[in-house]
């Protein structure tokens, strides 16, 4: 059972950021797409913390938060956009969703390790 879901459509960054969290204790799950981020979620209710591109094929990040918090109801998982956009529209679209936070690439692990355990109940 995993705790933490890695959603992005780019291999390496799926790996970077898996082995990253892999080797500091999390348990980890990966997606390709916002779609399969769903099935994944849907599929390990151990998921606590999804970290998620947000530009896609087939379901973009936001949509993917946007249908686990208002189709799939749950409120609970922290939902982290990894992603290059700083747009603060977009920035604001993700805190009307439900976004936990927001996180411009390239991925520093050692700056969210601490949180990323807390949301995980990590020690």
């Amino acid at each position: 059972m995993a705790n933490v879901l890695v959603v992005d459509d780019s291999s390496t960054m799926r790996e970077i950021v898996s082995g990253y969290l892999n080797k500091h204790g999390f348990d980890v799950a990966l997606a390709t797409d916002g779609r399969d981020g769903l099935v994944q979620l849907k599929a390990d209710p151990g998921i606590k913390l999804v970290v998620s591109d947000i530009n896609m094929p087939n379901m973009d990040g936001l949509a993917m938060a946007d249908k686990i918090r208002n189709e799939l109801g749950n409120k609970s998982v922290h939902i982290i956009m990894l992603t290059t956009e700083d747009n603060p529209v977009m920035r604001e679209r993700g805190r009307t969703i439900g976004v936990t936070g927001w996180i411009v690439k390239p991925f520093r692990g050692d700056a969210v390790l601490g949180p990323f355990k807390k949301f995980c109940g990590i020690t």
